[in-house]
């Protein structure tokens, strides 16, 4: 068992003994994710493959979200965010936009991107360094902008 899900086992049972049944209700939800995604592999996950479930947990709290929030369900979009709050405590800190320009332009130099047709090259080279600290749109996004498509 890795560090990462020992630290969900614990907040899972801290949450049982203070009686928060939001975070008690959430990470059993996400504890459920991690075994059966184990149970597919039928081998240990690394810490990786944990963060790569807990990512997938919040987007889908993000897309719950824009559709309660379409559906004039503020309510249930509430409950969500909460819960994503909630999953993205266990996610490495996300870098700022800022700090994905510097190292997009970093990239870019390191490529000689010239234009619009060279993003392929600057993402390939980019998305490794980003990987699990940054939303890939945001990341597309800012490659955009800055070769000038």
């Amino acid at each position: 068992m890795t560090t990462l899900e020992q630290r969900i086992d614990q907040d899972y049972v801290e949450a049982m003994r203070a009686g928060d049944a939001l975070r008690k209700e959430t990470l059993r939800f996400l504890r459920a994710a991690i075994k059966s995604a184990r149970i597919d592999k039928r081998a240990p996950l690394t810490e990786e493959e944990i963060w790569e479930i807990i990512k997938r947990q919040a987007k889908q709290r993000r897309e719950s979200i824009e559709q309660f929030r379409k559906g004039q369900r503020e309510d249930l979009a509430a409950k969500e965010e909460a819960e994503l709050a909630i999953i993205e405590s266990y996610l490495p800190a996300q870098l700022s936009r800022e700090e994905i320009v510097a190292l997009a332009r970093q990239v870019i130099a390191e490529v000689g991107a010239a234009g619009p047709r060279d993003m392929g090259k600057v993402m390939g080279k980019l998305m490794p360094q980003v990987r699990g600290r940054a939303d890939g749109r945001l990341v597309n996004e800012v490659v955009r902008e800055l070769l000038g498509g």
